[in-house]
């Protein structure tokens, strides 16, 4: 039996975005629920463009992503010798030519097309070249790029994965460039060839794509080369509609990662990017594999909501362990006292998204640093120092019973709800909100509690002098 590859194609020109991470994503899932195997293949032959450091962040992302590869990752740019047999292959049979338009010719040609309404392709005037006039050029040292010669009058059929039946005349393709006038080839032919060299058999990628599936397929065929199937992926648009970039909120894989996000919180969100599950909830990679379901992949774009990544970043946090919490956060001993870490987790975790929430309030429990600055909030203000004042007194004779201090403290005050309680978180933690008050402070030594009463009263006092 054939077993089924797919595989991830970048081309390393820049760090990769959500577009990449999600067809990346749904060929990895595909080939995990058919138990075949995933590829992937670095797209490096346009020189001018591609960067190593680009292509090892590709690695780096899909490392931390964890979507492991079986087989590459696979150069194009070490890949000469192979291309090279291709194109003689297809030269042999006279289906190549050189083409000698400068850029700005291409482009007068386009323009003239869009201004008489027709759609712009090559309009091959170079294809009827005389064989001594093309040599004669090219000893000049003339630059030529390769063009295949796309035959005339043939449909070109193929059943998309997602879109289902597609048709392209080839009269409206026009000759295409295989190979640049620096001898590289052009993406048509070697994403195509490696295909098919590599044993690739089902092709995911963006709808942006399907245009140039029908010059693939005709290449392939002129090689007697076997095609894969393809699977033209809906757009991915920002909150406007328009496609997804950096002006209507797009950020990379790395910047995700840099700002805390989960991996396992981007890979739920992502399989949920134009792809309906049924299954609620956070699920781990073998269960994104197991629902995964080209049928249900729609053909609408898919709009990114930063609101559901967020929702999956909660969930995903707050599945994670003791342990892994405090790594995730980056918090050692230093930072919470070995005895309080569990206490300490189990108590910020559900007001916790990131790891830099999380190591603030690990400075506002356990650090002795001021929480409020020069300017008191209203509601420390308007508690007044006498309150602050009787709160330490009291905290002297409970501790850290929250129940039995906060009662005495609403008897002798004649304050209660927020009060009574907002003023003391103020106190305690400079925020007016946050995790249950009798966490807190069970977590906070005492030195600490009563020093923040201390500095809340003489805060009050100084505010209602002047």
């Amino acid at each position: 039996m054939t077993v089924l590859k797919t595989r991830f194609a970048p081309s390393p020109t820049g760090r990769m975005h959500l577009g990449n991470a999600r067809t990346a994503l749904f060929s990895a899932l595909l080939a995990r629920r058919e138990d075949g195997h995933f590829v992937l293949r670095i797209e490096d032959t346009d020189a001018a463009r591609s960067s190593v450091l680009h292509a090892e962040g590709v690695l780096e992302d899909l490392h931390w992503l964890g979507l492991s590869w079986d087989e590459g990752p696979f150069y194009q740019s070490r890949r000469q010798d192979f291309y090279a047999a291709h194109f003689a292959a297809l030269q042999s049979q006279a289906r190549l030519y050189p083409c000698f338009c400068t850029p700005e010719a291409l482009a007068e040609q386009r323009r003239a097309q869009l201004a008489a309404g027709r759609p712009p392709r090559y309009d091959g005037r170079c294809a009827p070249l005389a064989p001594d006039e093309t040599a004669r050029r090219l000893a000049a040292g003339e630059a030529a790029a390769l063009r295949f010669r796309v035959p005339v009058g043939q449909m070109i059929a193929f059943e998309d994965l997602i879109r289902g039946p597609q048709r392209f005349d080839s009269g409206d393709i026009g000759d295409f460039v295989v190979r640049r006038t620096d001898g590289t080839p052009a993406f048509f032919f070697s994403n195509a060839v490696d295909d098919a060299d590599m044993g690739i058999t089902h092709v995911l990628r963006g709808e942006d794509h399907l245009s140039n599936t029908p010059r693939q397929l005709l290449l392939l065929e002129a090689l007697d080369l076997p095609a894969p199937r393809y699977g033209h992926l809906p757009l991915i648009t920002g909150h406007d509609g328009a496609p997804l970039s950096k002006r209507n909120g797009s950020q990379s894989v790395a910047e995700l990662r840099a700002a805390g996000f989960s991996p396992l919180a981007l890979l739920n969100y992502l399989a949920r990017l134009g792809h309906h599950l049924e299954a609620p909830g956070l699920l781990p990679p073998e269960a994104l594999a197991a629902a995964f379901d080209l049928a249900a992949i729609g053909r609408a774009p898919a709009r990114f909501d930063p609101v559901q990544l967020l929702h999956y970043q909660k969930l995903a946090v707050a599945a994670l362990s003791v342990e892994d919490f405090l790594a995730f956060a980056g918090l050692d001993a230093s930072r919470v006292p070995g005895a309080a870490r569990g206490d300490f987790v189990r108590a910020v975790a559900p007001n916790v998204s990131f790891p830099a929430e999380a190591r603030d309030w690990a400075d506002r429990l356990f650090s002795g640093q001021p929480v409020i600055g020069g300017d008191p909030p209203a509601a420390l203000r308007e508690a007044g120092a006498a309150f602050f004042e009787m709160a330490a007194r009291l905290f002297d004779v409970h501790g850290t019973d929250a129940k039995a201090w906060t009662a005495a403290l609403r008897e002798q005050s004649g304050r209660s709800g927020k009060a009574l309680f907002i003023p003391l978180r103020l106190a305690l933690t400079g925020l007016e909100h946050g995790p249950e008050l009798r966490d807190l402070l069970a977590l906070m030594p005492a030195p600490i509690v009563s020093g923040r009463l201390a500095a809340a009263s003489r805060l009050a006092a100084t505010d209602t002098l002047s």
